[in-house]
């Protein structure tokens, strides 16, 4: 099963804006509300989280990601640190 990173927010364009600035390029997105994608390497996810919360101010932006089949976590602030640590732990290679 593959890693899962879901992006929510109630703002058009909040998302697409993000991930203009994560990627560096112009994403379509389909529903602007929303956006998902699956990761076969769940440490990748690191990047995302970390750059997320690092703007936070910048986007209101809600992340769940999902390691294990139909399990998702919200990342906040207050737990993005002890999420990325635990990616690493978990998946040391």
């Amino acid at each position: 099963m593959n890693s899962v990173v879901k992006l929510y927010s109630d703002r058009n364009g909040e998302i697409s804006s993000f991930l203009k600035s994560f990627y560096q390029n112009n994403i379509e997105l389909p529903n602007d509300l929303f956006w998902q994608k699956e990761y076969e390497n769940p440490v990748e996810i690191a990047d995302i989280i970390a750059a997320l919360i690092e703007n936070e101010e910048n986007y209101k932006i809600n992340m769940w990601i999902s390691l294990d089949k139909d399990l998702f976590i919200n990342v906040t602030s207050n737990n993005a640190d002890s999420v990325i640590r635990y990616l690493f732990e978990r998946y040391p290679y």
